[in-house]
């Protein structure tokens, strides 16, 4: 890694760290108790911002699928394949904190509403993506089914955002724009902040696989070198 992109990583890291502080300071200190919800209601904050990764990370699986069966090119599938692990991990959050938030409101941990059953099916959607490549013959083969499965399975996330205004639910609408500004400017912070986290965790993640190759090819170089 050379010195500029250790340089931009730090100050990622930076970013990142401050920005959860502020997110957490906002949260918990900042933000007015909710008065019908109580103190359960700020699960809110974290709730949204995960839910928000969860689609940017399949946006990017969606851009990147079209662009490997296009061009080929194995960068491509890298980027579509950690930030499909990281849209599991922040939707697998968000199918946690929501009922969290849900038991004291609903009185039940779950309900099979359209936003919850989408958001359960774009899981599974995924899931299935990581264990088509797993159990692929060959690894090419592998990344181009689920290069058609990134892009056929991202259809799930406009129908979980709108599936509070095509269906009947439970799930409380999207009022973000009225927010008062005392409960707008942490959520605002929070999306920042998790977005920031994403923005590490798939760059390190890249970095890492790419370490790898550059490992492999030196033991492939040297193990032909003892042949000859």
């Amino acid at each position: 890694m050379g010195e500029k992109n250790i340089v931009r990583s730090n100050i990622l890291l930076g970013l990142g760290f401050a920005l959860m502080t502020a997110a957490l300071y906002l949260v918990f200190i900042f933000a007015p108790t909710e008065e019908a919800m109580g103190q359960i209601q700020r699960i809110f904050y974290f709730h949204v911002s995960m839910a928000w990764v969860a689609f940017l990370a399949f946006f990017v699986v969606f851009i990147c699928s079209i662009l490997y069966l296009w061009k080929r090119a194995i960068k491509w599938d890298t980027i579509a394949r950690f930030s499909a692990e990281l849209g599991i991990v922040f939707t697998t959050l968000v199918l946690i904190t929501g009922p969290i938030w849900a038991k004291p409101v609903w009185g039940v941990w779950w309900i099979w509403e359209p936003r919850l059953t989408a958001t359960l099916v774009l899981w599974l959607i995924y899931i299935a993506y990581l264990l088509v490549r797993s159990y692929a013959a060959e690894a090419s083969r592998g990344a181009r089914f689920a290069a058609v499965l990134g892009i056929v399975g991202f259809i799930d996330v406009p129908i979980v955002y709108l599936s509070i205004h095509l269906w009947r639910t439970h799930h409380p609408p999207a009022l973000v724009s009225d927010l008062v500004p005392s409960m707008l400017l942490p959520l605002l912070v929070s999306v920042a902040a998790f977005t920031v986290l994403y923005i590490i965790l798939i760059t390190r993640s890249i970095s890492l696989s790419n370490l790898e190759a550059e490992v492999r090819q030196l033991k492939d170089a040297r193990a032909n070198q003892r042949r000859s």
